[in-house]
Parts: structure tokens; C-alpha cells; sequence
């Protein structure tokens, strides 16, 4: 499957121009981060981790983390500026604390064909991955021009916010794939209906 596409609901997607919102569209159309196996396959292919970077060591509290991580992510960014309640400073307060985390030690080594290629310094730890992603929030959530690019997919009872980057800001749909063909084709069926 190539990144950024998928031809089926329950496959992974990268496809909202930010890694915390790849994040937190792990819950639509279902939970697809629900068991340890899922949660590294998706660490891998979001390229938190260089590949082929091992992570049985993971346990389920990065489960825990990740999930709690983006319920608070999501929060942050479907509320407004106007509406600060207590639940918002605690997910700010919450996403400022995972930042902290220094980010896992890159380090460049040859490769088989003598190229240098980037791995870890060690196996990576939880808060390490998860101060990635609280950082890119940050950095999401404090850039005026990326957060008024935020918009909400116009695909039918989907959820997934993304940045919309297009010529002219006039992206309506996470991926033009998969909600946008959705969109066409019910739209054909509306017109061949009205045609008969």
C-alpha cells in the first residue's frame, strides 16, 4: 500500500498533511489502533521510525499512550479559539507536557550498498514517539497559517480534519480517493435516478 492512499476502509492512511492528524484519524471508520501489532504497524508506515526499526519492545501501555495522545490532539484541534473550557487547558496542558520528550536519537550508517541510510541509536521509547507527535500538534496548533488551513472532511459522516494545502484552498475532502469518489459516485446516482 503506498502511503497517503488506501483502497479500503480499515487500511491505514497518511493523508491529512500532518502527523498528529494521521494520528487522530486512526479512529475513523473504526478503532484501527486497536492492539499492539496495529499500533506498530501504524508507528512504521507514519515513518516515526526509520524502517525496519524494531519495535517488539513495545507494551501496552504505547496503547495507552498514543490513544490518550490523540483524544487530546483531537480536542485541541476541533475546538475554537473562543471556546476554552477546563477540558481544553487539560488537553493543552497534557500535549505541552508529551512535547518535552527529547525526540529518538537518529544516527546515519552505511547501508548494504554503502550508502548511509538514518536508523535509531536504540530501540525507540514510548514518550520519545509520542513527544513527536506532541510537538507536531504544537507546531500545528501555534502556526496562524496552518491551523486556519484546518478543515473538516465534506465527505458524509466523515470526521477526519485535515490541512488543506491545494492551489486556492479548495480541498473539500480528506482523499479525493476515497471520500471524493463517495461524493461522485453518489452524485452519478443522484442524476441517473433523476434520469430515469
Amino acid at each position: 500500500m503506498a502511503l497517503g492512499a488506501a483502497t479500503g476502509p480499515y487500511e491505514l492512511r497518511f493523508d491529512t498533511g500532518r502527523i498528529c492528524l494521521d494520528l487522530i484519524a486512526t479512529t475513523h471508520p473504526v478503532e484501527r489502533l486497536g492492539s499492539l501489532d496495529a499500533l506498530r504497524a501504524w508507528i512504521a508506515a507514519s515513518r516515526l521510525v526509520p524502517p525496519g526499526t524494531p519495535l517488539a519492545h513495545a507494551d501496552p501501555s504505547w496503547l495507552t499512550g498514543f490513544r490518550e495522545l490523540r483524544g487530546e490532539t483531537a480536542r485541541l484541534v476541533r475546538s475554537r479559539a473562543a471556546a476554552r473550557t477546563r477540558a481544553h487547558a487539560l488537553a493543552l496542558a497534557r500535549v505541552n507536557e508529551l512535547a518535552l520528550a527529547a525526540p529518538p536519537a537518529p544516527r546515519a550508517v552505511p547501508g548494504e550498498d554503502g550508502a548511509l541510510v538514518r536508523e535509531l541509536a536504540g530501540p525507540p521509547r514510548c514518550s520519545a514517539l509520542l513527544g513527536t507527535l506532541a510537538r507536531d500538534a504544537v507546531d500545528l496548533l501555534t502556526d496562524p497559517v496552518a491551523r486556519a488551513s484546518l478543515r473538516q472532511c465534506a465527505g458524509d459522516n466523515c470526521p477526519i480534519v485535515y490541512v488543506d494545502t491545494s492551489r486556492g484552498h479548495r480541498r473539500r475532502w480528506c482523499s479525493s480517493e476515497i471520500c471524493g469518489n463517495r461524493e461522485r459516485v453518489a452524485r452519478h446516482r443522484r442524476r441517473a435516478a433523476l434520469a430515469r
